[in-house]
């Protein structure tokens, strides 16, 4: 099986990342797949299961991390868990397309660390705290306390940006939208 490449963008919630890796996808010129991670979360909004994410157990899950199935995994909030099967890259590669990752900035870090070569790790920063805080408000998927517990946990992922490749700065979406597709049409080529 041919290996492609690795097309990791993390960020905080609320920076712009899924509008940015969705944006990317929508370009047929960089045959990319979405990488499709596994949670025990419960869906949000509209959210579908095998699209979004796989939705499963936490025994599930347990199984899977057992298995040494993932590629990373972790808890990224408190009893939620979130995880990369290693059949979903693999799935992907043999399509013969490059994996886009819309993951949070440990899972990103370490697919980073376990495909140095073939991984573009981009992180998308947001112009400020407030702004994050405004946008999550305005997605009205959320309790006030998840909100507050992602704004926390946002100036611990921000303080991480200089450990990936690069930074795209998410001041203005089309702007940012630009500078992703030029940064991967790039990595792509090499």
């Amino acid at each position: 099986m041919t290996k492609g490449k690795l097309l990791v963008f993390s960020a905080p919630s609320g920076s712009g990342k899924t509008t940015i890796v969705r944006h990317l996808l929508a370009q047929p010129d960089l045959n990319l797949e979405f990488s499709i991670s596994c949670t025990t979360r419960e869906p949000r909004g509209e959210e579908v299961h095998g699209k979004d994410y796989y939705f499963i157990s936490w025994d599930e899950f347990k199984k899977h991390i057992k298995a040494e199935d993932f590629v990373e995994w972790e808890e990224v909030y408190t009893d939620n868990f979130y995880g990369t099967l290693k059949a979903e890259v693999e799935r992907i590669w043999a399509l013969g397309k490059h994996v886009i990752f819309d993951i949070d900035v440990a899972g990103g870090l370490r697919i980073k660390s376990k495909f140095p070569n073939e991984t573009l790790a981009v992180f998308v920063k947001p112009p400020s705290v407030d702004e994050l805080k405004r946008r999550l408000k305005q997605r009205s998927t959320e309790s006030e306390d998840k909100i507050n517990m992602r704004i926390a946990k946002a100036s611990v992922e921000l303080a991480t940006a200089p450990q990936f490749d690069t930074i795209i700065k998410n001041y203005d979406l089309d702007v940012a939208k630009e500078d992703a597709y030029k940064l991967v049409k790039d990595f792509i080529s090499k």
